[in-house]
């Protein structure tokens, strides 16, 4: 028996796992206790990870996602601890949360369970911290906006429990399962969580089956997590919206009335629309706004250029264009424009103009080729391409740098190079934490080492206490903490009084490749890797789904030339068809090595391996054939490996 079991579940998340576990032991220091680690069958070297550097944990490897509530039970079943906390891996306690909470329940006997305050990893409180019970009305005023309109009313913000001071005990209907502390003997007397939920709802069944057993639970804000909100999931895509609300029906028509059930649920359904259907028109529009604008000011330059051109050049001839250039030839070449664009990442966040001019000089290219392979009754102007370039250039650089002006920050070309870093540690882990900065794609403008206590070193340029002047000074975007120097405790009050100030920060856990914290509630966690063309960039995700796409139709126009050679047909149009539906990839990390810092987690038809003339393959030799792969990508590597391997496009994986 002993005082704490802590119990995590974990799906695919290594780097904030990782995290998580170094603020757990430094937060168990002076408790009797157990961690738990139960993986979900990821593929992204966690439990590798676990074993490697934390052999203490008490490990489940899972060979399938059993979900949440499974997983957890597997764990809670067989754990000792006087008190059971269920922790989500994306998270970072203070070094004292552990001994508070477990203070808070062994002085208050009629708690069942236990929420702390959690704040986003720009250090913003959450305020799924604490919640009421989603009742018929209660989800009704939250559907429909009443909630946000009416924050402190007791009738209208019952969800949130919006109108109770966010920096006070309280009594509360429902805790969240990221942190989720209870009493072993209130598990044994109401059960554990019902298997029924897969994930989602868990957490509001059981807080509410703790209350029914006569206990109470504690809103307890003495102590704070950070939450890095959905690293597991993302909360924006349609299979959360799904997946929550109608874990919310189960909830419902387990522990309402029959009547009260039906109009839950039909609440529920209706939200499921409603939020399904918000989130496909908001992921299109943040997705093609910016190539829709980008189309009409090509083709209102175009357009004109083309009335110039028909009074100045043609005039002489005595002909014009055909409507047919207007409607379907310049759309045309704006189109293989836009596809440049998107291939040469102007669309993506930290987009510069170089990234604009390479996609309008890649297009240019493009459609002059096509131009000179077209009849001679579709070939009306070279010129017209050109300036339609040079208009390009110019109107499309014009108009974001205005936007750029008005404070539009959507439009971040240029401000890679300017982003600066502050790196908060004693002297030695900050520059090894700069050197992984460094040797990123970020290429930062300015890097400044902050020391926890003053320092002689003329490589500091000052110490914690005077942050906000260097912030000022400096004119700082970006923090990032060394997990190893700075106390959990000294980060979270730094990101709560610094989050107004238009600030990002990051974590780096010590002995580690990686930095990770989240910029926004909305986005998912960033992760800063060593390795400066890592797969894992989404330019280079990107492209390499943009090469497996364009490859697997090439088969598809050659599949006659390859059954001669014995192939099997049938496993290499499977292949052909799990990679268009992205299901796999055609070249990727070989599985039987994923203890690496780099991964790519879709199943590959041909492995990094296979490019390598050996017979049998050590662990080691595999790990570093997939290291080499995954840390500097390019698409020439993919087309290179499948020619040499051209046999295995049919294999069955």
């Amino acid at each position: 028996m002993c005082k704490l079991s802590i119990i995590i579940v974990n799906y695919n998340v290594q780097y904030f796992l990782e995290q998580c576990l170094h603020s757990v032991y430094q937060a168990l220091e002076n408790i009797d206790s157990e961690v738990w680690v139960v993986d979900n069958n990821s593929v992204d070297g966690s439990v590798a990870m676990v074993k490697e550097k934390f052999p203490q944990v008490k490990l489940i490897d899972n060979e399938e996602n059993l979900g949440f509530s499974k997983a957890n039970n597997q764990a809670i079943r067989l754990s000792k601890g006087e008190y059971v906390l269920l922790l989500n891996p994306d998270t970072l306690v203070e070094v004292d949360t552990f001994e508070k909470v477990v203070d808070f329940m062994d002085s208050h006997p009629e708690a069942g369970g236990l929420g702390v305050k959690m704040v986003d990893g720009k250090g913003r409180f959450l305020p799924e911290s604490k919640r009421g019970l989603p009742t018929p009305a209660v989800a009704f005023y939250k559907i429909f906006g009443l909630a946000k309109l009416f924050p402190k009313s007791k009738k209208f913000g019952q969800y949130h429990l919006t109108f109770l001071d966010d920096d006070e005990i309280h009594d509360v209907d429902v805790l969240s399962g990221a942190f989720m502390l209870m009493r072993k003997e209130t598990l044994d007397k109401v059960g554990l969580l019902d298997e029924d939920f897969f994930m989602y709802g868990e957490d509001i069944d059981l807080s509410y089956r703790i209350q029914k057993g006569g206990y109470r639970n504690y809103y307890f804000p003495e102590t704070r997590i950070i939450h890095y909100k959905g690293e597991s999931t993302k909360k924006g895509s349609l299979n959360y919206v799904f997946v929550f609300y109608n874990a919310m029906i189960i909830f419902a028509q387990k522990h309402f009335s029959q009547s009260n059930a039906k109009l839950f649920s039909f609440f529920i359904k209706l939200a499921i629309y409603l939020r399904a259907s918000l989130s496909i028109i908001k992921r299109f529009v943040q997705r093609t706004w910016q190539a829709v604008v980008d189309a009409l000011v090509l083709y209102a330059g175009m357009f004109f250029l083309s009335i110039y051109w028909e009074q100045n050049v043609m005039i002489s001839n005595n002909s014009t264009f055909p409507k047919s250039y207007l409607l379907y030839i310049i759309p045309s070449y704006i189109l293989i424009w836009i596809l440049s664009f998107w291939f040469t990442d102007l669309y993506e966040k930290r987009a510069r103009t170089s990234n604009l001019v390479k996609g309008v000089f890649v297009g240019t290219i493009a459609i002059l080729v096509i131009y000179a392979l077209m009849p001679e009754s579709l070939r009306f102007s070279r010129a017209m391409i050109v300036l339609g370039a040079v208009w390009g250039v110019i109107s499309l650089t014009s108009y974001r740098f205005i936007l750029n002006l008005l404070g539009a920050k959507t439009f971040n070309f240029g401000d890679v190079s300017s982003k600066r870093f502050l790196v908060v540690g004693q002297k030695d882990e900050a520059e090894r934490v700069a050197a992984i900065l460094r040797n990123t794609s970020l290429t930062p403008n300015f890097l400044g080492i902050v020391t926890p206590e003053k320092s002689d070193s003329e490589d500091v340029i000052g110490y914690l206490s005077q942050i906000e002047d260097i912030i000022e000074i400096y004119q700082i975007n970006e923090i990032v903490f060394c997990a190893q120097d700075v106390a959990s405790n000294v980060i979270i009050d730094l990101m709560s009084k610094l989050h107004k100030k238009d600030l990002d920060f990051k974590i780096a856990p010590p002995e580690s490749l990686s930095i990770i914290g989240s910029n926004s509630i909305n986005t998912s966690g960033d992760i800063y890797l060593v390795g400066i063309n890592s797969v894992s960039l989404p330019k280079n995700r990107r492209k390499k789904r943009f090469f497996d796409f364009v490859f697997s139709f090439i088969i598809i126009l050659f599949l006659p030339f390859l059954i001669p050679f014995n192939w099997r047909v049938d496993l290499l149009l499977s292949n052909i068809f799990s990679v268009i539906f992205g299901r796999k990839t055609w070249v990727g990390i070989n599985p039987d090595g994923v203890n690496m810092e780099f991964f790519s987690p879709k199943k590959a038809v041909i492995y990094s391996t296979d490019n390598l003339k050996i017979q049998n393959f050590s662990k080691d030799i595999i790990e570093k054939a997939n290291q080499a792969y995954s840390q500097d990508y390019k698409i020439s590597k993919d087309f290179f490996i499948i020619l040499r391997n051209l046999n295995l496009l049919s294999r069955k994986n």
